[in-house]
């Protein structure tokens, strides 16, 4: 995942310091993820779908939201992007591109549950695992990339598999209702 354009210098054990990294956006990728996991749960709502048709709604929630997110920044940072250029709007549209790259691995499962023999139901519970492990994998790398403890690592694992399991028992209220 490659987003924020921000960027931050790191000093080497003498203090010099090395060129500027661009950092990874864990946190597009984290709510990208949860919006996946939300899509396929909520899917189960509108009865039966084709497997194309969760592909498209996944990658075309994505899309719409990473475009609007892009936008709400432009106009919310409105102080700092007074007079926004092409580059500017090509930035900020890269930062936000992890929320329509967390889409991509669900969607992806559910083109290829045929060829695991999975029927609708086991499509949508394969494509939200998919979800939910992306979400807690990017939390936990956060994280890790943050210098964070093991404690610290694992208590973002359980809070993210907690948000994965109300995402789990809505899919399963929806499907029965």
């Amino acid at each position: 995942m490659t987003g924020r354009a921000d960027t931050y210098d790191e000093a080497d054990d003498e203090g010099r310091h090395r060129p500027e990294r661009p950092r990874t956006d864990y946190g597009g990728a984290v709510y990208g993820a949860l919006l996946a996991a939300s899509v396929v749960a909520g899917t189960g709502a509108l009865g039966p779908y084709h497997r194309v048709g969760l592909v498209v709604i996944l990658l075309v929630t994505g899309l719409v939201f990473w475009a609007a997110h892009a936008y709400s920044r432009l106009v919310g940072e409105r102080d700092t992007y007074r007079h926004p250029t092409w580059a500017v709007i090509g930035r900020v549209a890269r930062d936000e591109w992890p929320i329509f790259q967390a889409a991509v691995p669900p969607a992806l499962a559910v083109a290829i549950s045929p060829l695991l023999g999975l029927d609708l139901e086991g499509t949508a519970w394969f494509a939200l695992s998919v979800a939910l492990a992306e979400q807690i994998g990017w939390a936990g790398a956060a994280e890790v990339r943050a210098g964070g403890s093991r404690r610290r690592v694992l208590a973002s694992g359980v809070v993210n598999l907690v948000l994965g399991l109300v995402i789990v028992i809505l899919k399963a209220f929806l499907h029965e209702h």
